[in-house]
């Protein structure tokens, strides 16, 4: 994201989000083989060896989002909650060589709009609420959510009659709307597939506006994402839970957050347990100002035999059933903006409306800046779409010069102008297959038309397969 300011240094803040625009694809051919084997591997090293806690425990997801167990038995009254990297939000993957038994439960909630206006966080491979509104420091409408769903913030000011509540972040269903108004901030859209790839988690939900000194309510952030994939069995008859958090009230009230995934994958899975992806509930003092609620998120499992489950999930009939298919996605093209007016991407940015800015761009640094482009293994002469979204006002897109270099590696240069408050920087690219010089691709029968590839600033790039139906399915390159 940028920022411009008017102190007495006369800079320009740049601040980056991350979010996921993700996409990928798994090949006909192996899911043919893996079917007629009638045996699926998760790809567990066994390196973390058994895991079995007996008391409840809170666990902070590593960099690389994976732990390579050999078994997993998670009992009665036990509860294991995974919470989000600060520096690398991945989401959950288990990967297990042997069973996977579930009687106790798993938690990769988004968390709800705090009291002190901030928006939640969310859950592992979820993103966060948008901040209320206060106009002590003249930021009277409320935050946007995070995420490629996320809710919109209310509008508010200093003599608006009626302020606006958050719009609800989306994820396996669109957000709901919020109250008051055409003040209201916009509803989530849909977006990502029932088969889950990519793992990604939910949006959060927008902050409500204020009136005057009133602070708005902050919104919730969006589920977690996780996926539990055994070489044997996956056993449950507890629960996993990636709901989203609920909104805050406030002058006017704050969203909830998206449901999120969960995606099991096994030869065998069975049991009576519960999984839950229900999206926040919008905050508010009074219907008319309360906050629009998450939507729902994304249930999948993939067995060669799942007649013995008998489970549930929240929100009700929403699981999509399916043959193994593999868990990561072959190599493909990438896409990164490395640096934005000659200022390098960090290795670890912080990516959200409500911190610090990332990064700090020289007041010597005029309108239009230059942000560089890096790819690998897209078409030379491809033209990326580079589009800035603030804070608040109109979001514009511009176009960069053709990719250059080697198909292996490319550059290209686009220049866009900051404004003053905060603000998204994002790129696409778009890969015809009809004209790339690529073999064919397919998912579950399906060819894929042409393969977009996104990416924000400092981190890896996105990808999206657009089959001939119009399907999207989607997935990250790191």
């Amino acid at each position: 994201m940028s920022a411009k300011t008017g102190d007495a240094l006369g800079q320009h803040l740049l601040t980056i989000k991350r979010w996921a625009l993700l996409g990928a694809l798994c090949f006909l051919a192996a899911a043919v083989n893996v079917h007629a084997q009638n045996s699926f591997s998760s790809g567990s090293t066994g390196a973390d060896g058994p895991f079995s806690p007996t008391a409840n425990q809170t666990i902070i997801v590593p960099d690389s989002g994976v732990f390579n167990f050999t078994t997993v038995n998670i009992p009665v009254g036990v509860t294991i909650t995974y919470t989000r990297n600060n520096l690398n939000n991945k989401p959950v993957t288990i990967l297990a060589s042997g069973d996977v038994v579930i009687a106790g439960s798993i938690n990769v909630d988004g968390s709800g709009g705090s009291t002190n206006g901030f928006g939640g966080r969310g859950g592992p491979g979820g993103f966060g609420g948008g901040a209320g509104g206060y106009g002590f420091d003249q930021s009277f409408s409320g935050v946007p959510g995070e995420g490629p769903g996320g809710g919109g913030g209310g509008i508010g000011g200093v003599a608006i009659s009626q302020p606006g509540s958050g719009g609800g972040g989306a994820f396996g269903t669109n957000g709901g709307s919020g109250g008051g108004g055409t003040n209201a901030g916009q509803a989530g859209q849909r977006y990502g597939t029932v088969t889950i790839i990519p793992l990604i988690g939910g949006s959060g939900g927008g902050g409500g506006a204020s009136v005057s000194n009133n602070r708005g309510g902050p919104g919730g952030g969006g589920g977690g994402a996780i996926l539990i994939a055994s070489s044997g069995n996956i056993t449950i008859s507890g629960s996993i839970t990636a709901r989203g958090g609920s909104g805050n009230s406030g002058n006017a009230g704050g969203a909830g957050g998206s449901g999120g995934a969960v995606r099991l994958i096994a030869n065998t899975v069975s049991g009576a347990g519960n999984l839950n992806v229900s999206g926040g509930n919008g905050g508010g003092p009074n219907l008319s100002f309360q906050g629009g609620n998450g939507g729902q998120g994304y249930i999948r499992i993939e067995a060669f035999d799942f007649n013995g489950f008998v489970g549930s999930s929240t929100p009700t009939n929403i699981i999509s059933f399916a043959l193994p298919h593999p868990v990561t996605s072959p190599t493909a093209p990438t896409l990164r903006i490395a640096s934005i007016g000659g200022v390098n991407a960090p290795s670890a940015p912080l990516g959200t409306l409500q911190g610090v800015p990332d990064v700090i761009v020289p007041s010597s640094q005029t309108n239009p800046v230059t942000v560089a482009l890096e790819a690998a293994n897209l078409p030379l002469g491809t033209i990326i779409q580079v589009t800035l979204t603030p804070s608040k006002g109109a979001r514009t897109t511009v176009q960069s010069t053709g990719l250059a270099g080697t198909e292996a590696a490319s550059t290209a240069t686009a220049s866009i102008n900051l404004p003053g408050g905060l603000s998204v920087v994002s790129a696409l690219a778009v890969i015809d297959l009809a004209l790339a010089k690529l073999d064919p691709i397919f998912f579950d029968g399906e060819r894929v038309r042409r393969i977009e590839v996104a990416a924000t600033f400092g981190k890896p790039s996105e990808l999206i397969y657009v089959t001939e139906s119009g399907r999207r399915i989607k997935r990250s390159t790191d």
